[in-house]
């Protein structure tokens, strides 16, 4: 386990608890149908010149079962990032502005595709299966990379905090993979998840918010915890988070610590941002772009 430290501590925003992105009146304008698309314009300035988005197109059956291609100019066997947005595991969406925006325009120019997933969400399902749809997401993106101008083989997983929580957990139980017939991907990128034990977080006074998620089922707790679950050899793995958060990173180090003794690669980032930052900043530049930059050139995906 590595651990680097940055050394400039930047102004603190106010922490926001379920993590999640901007408003919907900030989103860029999407076009109707499955597998629209639609070129940059003033309502998307922030799109990179050229790039062409391919909106809501279904990987399921359920109405959330969603995805978001952004596809640059330069793709061409594009390595692709797929991004999972937070919300508390009970809200947020695919194209709130924080969850793609830096992203989008900070990849594309650099020839990868960044897709954005929707997942179905509680009450009406447990994290365990909004894991599986992550799964799900992930197998459909392999097995369609190439009408993106992407490569199947070169993905990286990444996903802020109730998002981060998921992809940890495809990450860290082969079994969600398994089940969706999903090939192994590169690497995953994990954005200030503070539940990597929820069994730790429910038996200890804990945030209001997770109560309505995991309730009082204790199997539940057990199967939602990334560290609990570990099995298998994940592909590395960066585990950024907040030190302005008390549960962020001594969770991220735990995880580290066990995901290493089954021999995969795993770096914690402990960053001197907020939670909702560290979602905004990705893409961004400064420190924790240029970490996240530095694993994918590890894992040779430009």
């Amino acid at each position: 386990m590595r651990i680097r430290t940055l050394g400039i501590f930047v102004a603190v925003a106010m922490l926001v608890l379920t993590g999640c992105g901007s408003s919907s009146k900030n989103r860029p304008a999407a076009t109707s149908g499955d597998q629209s698309q639609r070129e940059s314009s003033g309502k998307s300035a922030w799109l990179p010149a050229g790039a062409v988005v391919h909106s809501d197109i279904a990987y399921g059956d359920n109405s959330a079962q969603k995805l978001d291609v952004y596809q640059g100019s330069k793709a061409k066997d594009a390595p692709i990032i797929i991004m999972v947005h937070g919300g508390g595991w009970h809200r947020g969406d695919k194209a709130d502005t924080n969850v793609v925006k830096n992203k989008v325009a900070h990849y594309l120019p650099l020839g990868y595709d960044v897709i954005s997933v929707n997942y179905r969400l509680s009450p009406q399902v447990t994290p365990v299966t909004e894991a599986s749809d992550v799964a799900a997401a992930l197998a459909y993106v392999q097995k369609h990379a190439t009408e993106w101008a992407g490569s199947a083989s070169k993905i990286v997983m990444m996903g802020h905090s109730a998002g981060a929580n998921l992809v940890a957990l495809v990450a860290a139980n082969p079994t969600f993979a398994a089940k969706a017939s999903a090939a192994p991907w590169l690497g995953t990128v994990v954005l200030d998840s503070a539940a990597y034990n929820v069994v730790q977080i429910m038996q200890a006074k804990h945030l209001a918010l997770y109560d309505p998620v995991f309730g009082t089922d204790q199997e539940l707790w057990q199967q939602s915890s990334p560290t609990l679950v570990l099995g298998g050899k994940p592909a590395p793995m960066l585990l950024v988070c907040s030190t302005n958060r008390a549960d962020s990173c001594p969770q991220a180090k735990a995880f580290s610590i066990a995901a290493d003794a089954l021999g995969t690669s795993t770096s914690v980032d402990p960053v001197p941002l907020s939670h909702g930052q560290i979602n905004a900043q990705v893409g961004a530049p400064g420190p924790l772009t240029n970490s996240i930059d530095a694993l994918l050139r590890s894992l040779k995906m430009p």
